[in-house]
């Protein structure tokens, strides 16, 4: 399933994979000047290559390796002929087979791998031109792109909200902060964030700033608890109540523990 919004000159598609006709997890790509930055999971590949068949591309972005992110890649490559682009560190998990637990294989199923070219430091459209901003945190291999005098900040996963709750084992929070504060760095009269979770936020600056002053103030109230003597499953049950219900849907992959562990080390 495809939903189509506009916000300015992009096209925001929102993609998910159907089951007894409920969508169950949205994530989104963006078209702009023959540009389309990241391309979904492989259950929906067929509807979006049908729907780019009706628009002009020239050139295809993958913000990071992950499934939800590369999933139309390969039928891309096949009916249009254009280039894809990553991060250097991305190239090789797009160009093999990914491991996925059964929640991913669920959700978004398995990308086909899928040779793809390093990314420039700046892409060119006819029309603009983005800043390539490596974003690690998230994940390795993760870049941004920034169009200064639109203030257009494609962040793919970098950011989500701003009070998380839960998160993959191998994200890194100290990471992440330091690459949020990054964009916050470019002198941009705004700053509108195109996530890849569905969210078009115009005011990306305060919800930087809201995300970095929660990881940082949750930080502190973890750290001091561990001060004081409390364990790890104690201090998630001290601040959220206890492990979130992710932790059992995702193969213990989601979970508030590495959220924890993760702010620890700030």
């Amino acid at each position: 399933m495809i939903e189509i919004a506009q916000f300015e000159e992009v096209t925001q598609i929102r993609m998910s994979r159907v089951i007894d006709g409920v969508p169950i997890y949205w994530v989104s790509a963006y078209l702009v000047d023959g540009l389309l930055i990241d391309t979904g999971c492989d259950y929906t590949a067929v509807e979006l290559a049908l729907y780019l068949g009706e628009k002009r591309l020239d050139m295809v972005v993958n913000t990071h390796f992950h499934e939800d992110h590369i999933g139309c890649n390969h039928l891309i490559k096949d009916r249009f002929n254009v280039d894809i682009y990553a991060h250097p560190e991305s190239i090789p998990l797009i160009g093999k087979e990914a491991f996925l637990y059964p929640y991913q294989e669920m959700v978004w199923g398995y990308p086909v791998p899928t040779e793809v070219n390093p990314i420039p430091e700046v892409i060119r459209t006819e029309h603009f031109r983005y800043d390539v901003i490596e974003t690690p945190g998230h994940s390795m291999g993760h870049v941004t792109l920034l169009e200064r005098e639109k203030g257009w900040c494609f962040s793919g996963d970098i950011f989500s909200r701003e009070t998380l709750k839960f998160i993959r084992p191998e994200e890194d929070m100290g990471k992440t902060i330091q690459s949020m504060k990054k964009l916050l760095d470019f002198k941009t009269e705004r700053l509108v964030l195109f996530t890849s979770v569905g969210k078009i936020i115009e005011d990306g600056r305060a919800a930087l700033e809201g995300c970095i002053d929660y990881l940082e103030d949750l930080s502190a109230k973890v750290n001091n608890l561990k001060d004081s003597g409390r364990t790890i499953e104690e201090i998630i049950q001290d601040i959220f109540g206890g492990e979130h219900n992710f932790a059992q849907i995702t193969n213990g992959q989601y979970t508030t523990e590495n959220l924890v562990r993760s702010v620890l080390e700030l």
